[in-house]
């Protein structure tokens, strides 16, 4: 294998490959290859990755191989916590490569001359850190340095990127046991911290990082956890094949790159999903563990995206999705012990639930599977047997919440893939029961409360506001309008002088109060408009919990009725409305929240 020491983001990029595949043992394991099996695609998110490597070699993806051809997506490894999580480190490493600390007089700008070198054996002489006085060489691009910089001491992001090296150095060593895969995959993370440390050197020459640059820094991340578990894999027999698809982004119809705009139509989705399947193909029956960026044109946190893309690409049987949780369930179960894990839901259900706070899948990437008729089926890591929560892509079909154990309702299980028409038959099957899906709470609300000062008609007052929101760039989860007050409930996370700069402005269309520490608190369900005296039942709920509400929003699409109250009181609001509104009684809790 060779290593390109190019911080190119279009460069050659060794890897565990099929063009040069490292030693194996014998007998591997490989994909079906019986033509009429269908694909399985498995994203396995930061965290799984990071604590369960072995895990989902051993007891996930093997179990899958005999029926299915089955493509893997993986984050980057996170770390002990989120700041040390690779990503977070990148990005960090990326920040520090702009800091001005090594630029003397005689100097040109901000150029470092220390870059670390590896000439002892990955296994046998690890890499000692940044403190220890390695061994550096001058960075000579064009001639820009003077031997008297060599004397300077490294860069700050050396040590950052020691961090990220040693992260998956160790992980490489407590997963994979063949001494000879072991060896080769520590010389690939060597040469990838290299190429790494290279490029972040070459951003000190030019004193910026473009968002191209950036998104390739941090794409080191997963090119790093993908190596890692393609070798875990093949160690555990698998014929694992490392992919990287910063490459596979195609060109628009005429021959150019997308521009930014052009790369939010579907035209693109489309041709990203094409362009992606195809490679996957050229696996043959070897297991692809695909980086979950596309680097220039997505960047961080698109690794669902990906998955999803992949999955339409191959118009797979379904997409899973691998987190530390048993699926959906019917309320937050670290908030709420009673909550339930929800077998089947619609995936307008899902997006009301991500949007009001559940971390479920973002509504894009439901969109992308969904159109092509694929489920989303949400697992366990730690419990692989369970049969997780399914977002149904059938229009029909309705969520069955929780159904009692007496039902005769048979949920899919992890090696069970029942067809479409077959799931909705189960949905319709089940005993009629008109109660919402789901409670949610969103934290960290600010609510802005805009009283007219009647100088305008409705209609002025009402683009005054709206006019205002826009220029800022502020997002509205809730509003409540009428011909002289609007209330508008927002995420707290805007800059103080923003939010005071978007006060001021709004204080030309009438009185402005501000109201902090809020939650949004939503009940979510299909057709909820036909559950007759639901709304009541929630509000009476409140009040008989002595709970204030500041304000009330029903959406139009007739899945959810929220409102605002204080932060303080949401896990209470919570419980209460769980009980209430859903009826699930107090040992009616079951499943895994994490």
């Amino acid at each position: 294998m060779s290593g390109s020491s190019t911080p190119s983001p279009s460069s050659s990029i060794s890897s565990i490959s099929s063009s040069t595949s490292p030693r194996t043992p014998a007998n591997l394991h490989q994909n079906n290859i019986d033509p009429a099996a269908k694909w399985l695609v498995q994203k396995f998110g930061g965290t799984s990755v990071g604590k369960f490597a072995t895990k989902i070699a051993e007891d996930i993806v093997s179990e899958y191989l005999d029926q299915h051809k089955v493509a893997i997506v993986c984050s980057a490894r996170s770390g002990s916590t989120k700041t040390l999580g690779t990503t977070n480190l990148l990005l960090r490493a990326a920040k520090e490569a702009l800091q001005h600390t090594h630029s003397p007089s005689g100097t040109p700008g901000n150029v470092t001359p220390a870059l670390h070198t590896s000439q002892q054996s990955p296994v046998d002489s690890p890499r000692p850190p940044s403190g220890s006085s390695p061994r550096t060489e001058p960075f000579s691009p064009g001639g820009l340095m003077s031997m008297s910089t060599m004397s300077l001491p490294p860069p700050a992001f050396n040590s950052t990127v020691d961090i990220i090296r040693s992260e998956h150095i160790n992980a490489a060593r407590s997963s994979v046991r063949d001494p000879d895969l072991l060896k080769e995959l520590e010389a690939e993370i060597e040469r990838d911290c290299d190429g790494l440390r290279s490029f972040l050197v070459a951003t000190q020459v030019i004193d910026e990082i473009s968002p191209r640059s950036r998104d390739s820094i941090i794409g080191y991340g997963e090119r790093l956890a993908c190596k890692v578990m393609a070798a875990t894999l093949r160690d555990r027999g698998i014929d694992a094949e490392f992919v990287s698809l910063e490459n596979v982004v195609p060109l628009s119809e005429d021959g150019e790159t997308y521009s930014d705009t052009e790369t939010l139509g579907q035209d693109f989705y489309d041709r990203v999903a094409e362009a992606v399947s195809e490679r996957i193909k050229h696996c043959g029956p070897r297991v692809p563990v695909v980086t979950g960026s596309l680097l220039r044109q997505v960047g961080r946190g698109y690794t669902d995206l990906l998955a999803a893309l992949l999955a339409a690409g191959l118009n797979a049987s379904e997409l899973q999705i691998w987190k530390e949780v048993d699926g959906i369930f019917t309320a937050d179960p670290r908030k709420v012990p009673t909550a339930r894990l929800i077998p089947i839901i619609s995936p307008e259900e899902a997006a009301e639930l991500t949007y009001y706070g559940s971390e479920v899948v973002h509504p894009f990437t439901m969109e992308q599977v969904i159109r092509k008729k694929i489920p989303i089926r949400i697992k366990n890591v730690e419990n692989p047997q369970g049969g997780g929560t399914v977002i149904h892509p059938d229009p029909d079909i309705d969520a069955i919440p929780y159904p009692d154990d007496d039902a005769g309702i048979i949920i899919p299980t992890t090696n069970t893939f029942i067809p479409i028409s077959e799931l909705a038959r189960v949905s319709s099957e089940s005993p009629e029961r008109k109660l919402p899906t789901a409670v949610t709470i969103k934290e960290h609300i600010v609510v802005l409360n805009v009283n007219s000062n009647r100088k305008s008609v409705s209609h002025g007052f009402l683009a005054g506001v709206f006019g205002t929101l826009d220029r800022y760039g502020v997002v509205v989860d809730l509003i409540s309008t009428s011909e002289v007050y609007v209330s508008m409930a927002i995420e707290d996370h805007l800059d103080k002088k923003v939010l005071d700069r978007v006060v001021r402005e709004l204080r030309k269309s009438g009185t402005v109060t501000v109201s902090r520490d809020m939650a949004i608190l939503s009940l979510v369900g299909k057709k909820m408009r036909n559950m007759v005296g639901i709304a009541g039942r929630m509000f009476t709920t409140l009040g008989h919990g002595n709970i204030n509400i500041e304000m009330i929003s029903q959406g139009a699409n007739e899945i959810n009725i929220s409102c605002v109250i204080d932060a303080r009181d949401a896990v209470k609001a919570l419980n209460l409305i769980h009980q209430s509104c859903l009826q699930i009684t107090p040992e009616g809790a079951r499943g895994r929240g994490g």
